[in-house]
């Protein structure tokens, strides 16, 4: 696998009956894959984040939708029904993205379409599988364009400078922002890639790095806290992200972390450009102020701080937090590029 070249990664896939994924926990150690069989599986893989990314939970949404349908049948029990009941629960597993319950609704869309023509159940489980299979390939040519409107905006001979995961393993297997650094490495216009090893779950480290590796581009892991100073030492040119939800105005949900880098950057003046397709975009959010930032359990972090359960020390862990549309140099989707005022 070359980077001029990349075959996709088959994060999520509809296998078997079921929707297979790669369990991202198990990265870089080992490449594990799981069959699925039930929204109530889909969701604690989402919730765990085996299955993450806000691309590839737009793609398990709709997958999501077909299982409760596959489901249903096997128990000899309504499927439109099922699937209506499971779509809220399946949208509620990761509120900040808003690509999981824009697949959830377009899974729906398509269920309240072959209602009204009185389809059959297996007609019915067939057409909401398609629904999953389309948005991958949606997913996958949007990351091509992506990549083609990102790498000229990035300054050429210096590196790019990366945080959590925004590859093929976020996506149907190609990437948002890490598709602009492979495109702008084939090209030739990067060196390489600095990554943010992304804390407390380390995303950057285990699983940025394991892609660049694969494609063969040079990477250097950093600790978070390193990223501002190695702007200035390692003359990084632009920083990349991705988004799990954009607000009408500009403003970006995105990893925690993603905020200390806008600030980085415009200090050292370079550029800030969040890369996502459009259906990161919330038109119905005026402001960042109205996305609601995800918390995670505050044990995430005292496990990797050493703390054992029962210490009494306590942790505040946001999975997200939001970079004011001010701060961004430009949005990349694969309609084109924005710049300020969005």
């Amino acid at each position: 696998m070359s980077a001029r070249d990349p075959v996709p990664i088959p994060t999520i896939r509809w296998a078997r009956g079921g929707a297979r994924i790669l369990d991202q926990r198990f990265l870089p150690r080992r490449e594990t894959y799981r069959d699925l069989s039930s929204p109530r599986q889909l969701i604690a893989a989402i919730r765990s984040l085996a299955i993450r990314g806000a691309p590839a939970l737009g793609v398990a949404g709709a997958f999501g939708v077909a299982l409760a349908a596959r489901e249903a049948i096997r128990l000899g029990r309504d499927p439109v029904r099922a699937c209506r009941r499971a779509a809220a629960k399946l949208a509620g597993a990761r509120p900040t993205a808003v690509n999981l319950s824009w697949g959830v609704s377009r899974a729906i869309e398509r269920l309240s379409a072959m209602e009204s023509a009185r389809a059959g159940s297996k007609a019915l489980l067939a057409s909401l599988v398609e629904v999953g299979e389309g948005l991958i390939e949606e997913d996958l040519e949007a990351s091509r364009r992506m990549a083609r409107h990102g790498a000229p905006l990035v300054p050429a001979g210096r590196p790019v400078l990366t945080h959590c995961n925004t590859g093929g393993l976020a996506t149907a297997g190609l990437g948002t922002a890490l598709a602009v650094a492979r495109e702008a490495f084939a090209a030739g216009r990067i060196p390489g890639v600095v990554v943010d090893e992304t804390r407390p779950l380390l995303q950057g480290g285990r699983l940025t790095m394991w892609e660049l590796r694969r494609w063969g581009i040079p990477a250097r892991l950093i600790c978070d806290g390193a990223s501002a100073w190695a702007i200035r030492s390692l003359h990084v040119g632009a920083v990349l992200v991705g988004a799990d939800r954009i607000a009408a105005n500009g403003d970006t949900a995105n990893k925690i972390g993603t905020l200390n880098l806008a600030l980085a950057a415009r200090a050292s003046r370079i550029p800030f450009l969040v890369v996502a397709p459009s259906s990161s975009i919330d038109p119905e959010t005026p402001r960042g102020d109205g996305i609601r930032i995800e918390e995670r359990d505050g044990a995430e972090i005292l496990r990797a701080s050493g703390w054992p359960r029962g210490e009494g020390a306590s942790a505040f862990n946001p999975a997200f937090d939001l970079t004011p549309s001010e701060l961004v140099t430009a949005w990349v989707t694969e309609r084109g590029v924005e710049r300020p005022p969005f």
